[in-house]
């Protein structure tokens, strides 16, 4: 048995935003946020949802695939942003495709949201409940920012990513995950949610905001995703040599430079697309995979690696053939 990716799909809203666009709107600056980000522009949420972005990227993925709606059993979602708390995005998404059979619920694990639903979903098809799952890494972060706070919102966009998963008899597919978090540090990258407010306790309703330390979490990243990567390759019996891409979450420019130095890897082995889209989440990996597919940078037998990490603190590496 084989656990192997079939198909993916992505989408991107509209609204394609510059760092000189936002200059004209806060105190910034091109060169500021280029320099120590790597990020260009993003694309923004106008009038498109977090769902309407998931059926899209789904809808391309499940083409590919070659599978219908009525054939898809297991949908999870990955997302910190939803369009609702209930019902879910999964859900939302199994409705408009019309996935009347499938089981369908969120995973929230913020930027590594989609190794862990990609790690869920294995396992389900590895038990052989299902024969097939559709995975989405979706955000709207936009609609979390505060655009004010100019050390944070430049860094974030929005968009949708998708994967169809499958047991394919005969075939290698992935060869090995892992998964870790640290709650003891998870405060350095924090999203308040509903406040207490109830017959017994009245507190003033308010907004929370994405509230980062930037130093702290690149000092995790640059630390747990080089250690996370050996982890998995070590688990898949193959050396780093033998991998041909590794794709992971679009935060930084500087820490995939950071994480390629220190597993001595090339960085033309470390693809991105940060500079145009920014961090997206969740939906960082799949969006960038999809890219890598479309533009046939992906040959059958390759050995990829994907890696997710950020709030919680969480993170998750796997390393398949494709």
């Amino acid at each position: 048995m084989a656990i192997k990716i079939c198909g993916t799909g992505s989408c991107l809203p509209k609204h394609c935003v510059t760092n000189d666009d936002l200059s004209k709107i806060m105190d910034t600056s091109d060169e500021w946020i280029r320099s120590r980000t790597g990020i260009e522009s993003r694309h923004l949420v106008t009038d498109e949802t977090t769902t309407f972005l998931s059926v899209e990227a789904a809808r391309a993925a499940m083409q590919e695939a070659e599978i219908e709606p009525e054939e898809v059993e297991l949908i999870l979602a990955a997302t910190i942003s939803p369009d609702y708390v209930i019902p879910t995005l999964a859900c939302e998404v199994q409705r408009e495709l019309g996935a009347v059979h499938a089981v369908a619920f969120d995973v929230g694990a913020a930027c590594s949201g989609f190794l862990f639903a990609l790690n869920t979903a294995y396992a389900y098809l590895k038990s052989g409940q299902y024969k097939n799952a559709l995975v989405i890494g979706a955000e709207t972060l936009s609609k979390m920012m505060d655009w004010e706070d100019r050390s944070t919102c430049v860094l974030f966009g929005d968009g949708a990513g998708a994967a169809v998963l499958k047991d394919v008899p005969g075939e290698e597919g992935i060869l090995s995950l892992v998964q870790g978090s640290d709650g003891a540090r998870g405060m350095v990258l924090s999203c308040g949610g509903r406040e207490i407010h109830n017959p017994y306790v009245k507190t003033e309703r308010k907004l929370s905001y994405v509230q980062m330390n930037g130093q702290e979490v690149y000092k995790f990243a640059v630390r747990t995703v080089p250690l996370a990567i050996s982890d998995a390759v070590e688990k898949a019996e193959i050396a780093l040599d033998q991998v041909d891409y590794f794709v992971l979450h679009q935060a930084n420019i500087r820490i995939i430079e950071s994480v390629a130095k220190r597993l001595h890897q090339p960085m033309k082995k470390f693809p991105s697309n940060l500079q145009k889209c920014g961090n997206i989440s969740a939906a960082s990996v799949p969006i960038l995979l999809d890219e890598m597919n479309r533009k046939g940078m992906l040959k059958k037998g390759n050995t990829i690696v994907l890696a997710g990490f950020g709030g919680g603190l969480t993170w998750g590496a796997a390393v398949l053939t494709w």
